[in-house]
C-alpha cells in the first residue's frame, strides 16, 4: 500500500505547483501547514527538509531506494514526482528538454520576477515608484514571452500538458496583483482558461485557502517581517 506522501504547505504560488501535481496524479498525501506568516519556515525540524527555509518541500516515505527521502525546491519536488509517477514529463530527449526548459523559464525568471511585482505593488511598507515599474514592465515582457509561445502551441511544450505548466500556472493566478491585464495576452489568457477548468487544478488551490485568508487577515508588522524581512536563523 503506497504511503502518503507529506507535503509541508502554505497556500502560495509556490506551495501550489506540488498540490496540483498531486491532485493531478492521485497520490495520497497529507499536508504538513508551514506557516510562513508565523516563522515555522525557521524551526530546526523544517531546515532539516528545507536548509532554505523556504517551503514547499516533500517527504516521500517510499523513496527511489525504498528509503524515505526528502525534497526542496518546488521544480525538483515536480520532477521528482513526475520521474516516480511516469506522467506528465515525456522521457524521449527531445520532448524532455522542451519541458525542462519552459521549468526552468519558470524557476528562474517568472517566479522571482512576477513575485517582486506582487510584492512592491501589495507588501511594500513605503510606495517605490521605481521598483513598481521595473518589476511590473518586467512581468508584461514575461507575459509577452509567454503569450508568444501559446501563440504556437496548446502548452508549455507543445500539445500536452506537462510540469511545465503546473509551474507556470499558480504565478498567473495573481495576475492583477501584479498590474497586467490578461486581454492583453490572448494566448496565455486562453491557456489560462483551459488549465483553470481542470478538477485537479481547481482542488488543489482549494487546499488550505482558509491558511490564507487568515494570514491575509493577520498581516501587521510583525508579520511582514516575518515573511519579508532580514531574519536568519543558525540552528
Amino acid at each position: 500500500m503506497t504511503q502518503p506522501i507529506e507535503l509541508y504547505y502554505w497556500p502560495t504560488p509556490n506551495g501550489w505547483k506540488p498540490a496540483i501535481f498531486l491532485e493531478e496524479a492521485g497520490l495520497p498525501y497529507n499536508v504538513v501547514p508551514v506557516n510562513i506568516g508565523a516563522g515555522d519556515q525557521f524551526e530546526p525540524e523544517f531546515l532539516r527538509i528545507s536548509p532554505n527555509n523556504k517551503m514547499p518541500a516533500i517527504v516521500d516515505p517510499d523513496g527511489p531506494d525504498g528509503e524515505p527521502i526528502s525534497i526542496f525546491e518546488s521544480g525538483a519536488i515536480l520532477i521528482y514526482l513526475a520521474e516516480k509517477t511516469g506522467r506528465f514529463f515525456p522521457q524521449a530527449p527531445r520532448d524532455k528538454y522542451l519541458v525542462l526548459q519552459w521549468l526552468m523559464f519558470q524557476m528562474g525568471s517568472v517566479g522571482p520576477m512576477l513575485g517582486q511585482a506582487h510584492h512592491f505593488r501589495q507588501y511594500a511598507p513605503d510606495e517605490i515608484p521605481y521598483a513598481i515599474e521595473r518589476y511590473t514592465n518586467e512581468a508584461a515582457r514575461l507575459y509577452g514571452v509567454m503569450d508568444s509561445r501559446l501563440s504556437e502551441a496548446e502548452f508549455f511544450a507543445g500539445g500536452e500538458y506537462t510540469i511545465a505548466d503546473m509551474a507556470v500556472y499558480p504565478w498567473i493566478v495573481p495576475h492583477e496583483n501584479q498590474g497586467q491585464n490578461m486581454d492583453d495576452f490572448p494566448n496565455l489568457k486562453r491557456w489560462y482558461e483551459s488549465v483553470k477548468t481542470r478538477p485537479a487544478v481547481q482542488r488543489a488551490l482549494a487546499v488550505g485557502e482558509e491558511m490564507r485568508q487568515q494570514l491575509n487577515r493577520d498581516m501587521d508588522d510583525e508579520t511582514r517581517e516575518t515573511l519579508f524581512g532580514n531574519r536568519r536563523r543558525r540552528d
